[in-house]
């Protein structure tokens, strides 16, 4: 038996996962099950839904709105990669979007000239990925195809899983980068990791891009860098709160473009994403090894 929480996403939710596990019963949470299958974009209460279940999976990347002091000896798993290709997609357009000056370069009457711009480009600049997951990996795909340099910044001491991406320091990362990508986890040690200092670091003119969680990045630091010019743009799918309260100047800075948590959106993302617990579904019934596991101690 399968308990779940979607917060009011039943049903989109719970015809995917009939159709992809057609012998599974699922019930509603609180009731007690095996398996938890849930969604914390709403942020629930989890403790009374763990009552009873070995293995919890988050519908999602991150696990920060899950309570891990509470996890005890479940496994806990979360759909790692299933939106990245939509958010690596995401990513590019607005850095597109940044050097080509769209939406400001369309008219709608006469100009007073043609042929008359001055655009950026994607080629020969540095793409810098603050986390090297299954998001950072994808995003950074896609920049190398554009001929850009791409350096990334990861916790682990380890290769690239992906090649022509140079591992460098932060500071080194913020100094070269045209456009910084955050796309690392949310964890307490990641809370403001870009706050004053790494804005002073930053190269004149960088585009800011996070696609990641609102709190890596200090929002007052942010809004003073923009104002002084260090940063050029911000383009922001996550803020800290989200929603953000009315009057809250990262709405109307002219130098934010700020879309409201959607750039995991795309026709095959919540395929993907019920696909991955089908498949995690399969091996616990088989005794297989869980992908997508979290790592508790590191929090994500």
């Amino acid at each position: 038996m399968i308990a779940t929480h979607f917060g009011g996403f039943d049903d989109v939710m719970l015809p995917m996962l009939h159709e992809v596990a057609p012998d599974a019963e699922f019930v509603k949470a609180p009731a007690r099950a095996e398996i938890l299958l849930m969604l914390l974009h709403d942020r629930p209460d989890v403790a009374p839904m763990l009552d009873g279940a070995r293995w919890v999976h988050v519908l999602g990347a991150g696990v920060d709105g899950f309570p891990l002091d509470q996890l005890g000896e479940r496994f806990l798993t979360c759909s790692r990669g299933a939106s990245a290709p939509a958010i690596a997609e995401f990513v590019l357009a607005t850095m597109l979007a940044f050097e080509k000056d769209l939406p400001g370069v369309w008219i709608h009457e006469p100009p007073p000239r043609w042929n008359a711009a001055s655009l950026g480009g994607l080629r020969g600049g540095v793409a810098g990925i603050i986390g090297l997951g299954s998001i950072g990996v994808e995003v950074a795909r896609r920049a190398l195809a554009f001929d850009m340099t791409v350096l990334a910044v990861r916790r682990r001491d380890a290769p690239s899983p992906l090649a022509g991406v140079q591992l460098v320091s932060l500071d080194d990362l913020l100094a070269q980068s045209d456009h910084i990508v955050v796309t690392a986890a949310s964890t307490p040690d990641t809370r403001h990791l870009l706050g004053p200092g790494a804005f002073a670091a930053m190269k004149p003119g960088a585009h800011l891009v996070n696609v990641a969680r609102g709190p890596l990045v200090d929002q007052d630091a942010l809004v003073a860098a923009l104002d002084d010019g260090r940063v050029a743009r911000a383009s922001l799918d996550v803020v800290d709160p989200e929603p953000l309260p009315t009057g809250h100047p990262l709405y109307t800075h002219p130098s934010v473009r700020l879309s409201p948590h959607v750039s995991w959106s795309s026709p095959e993302t919540t395929r993907r994403t019920v696909e991955l617990f089908a498949e995690n579904l399969r091996r616990w019934r088989s005794g297989e090894p869980l992908q997508g596991t979290v790592d508790v101690g590191a929090g994500y």
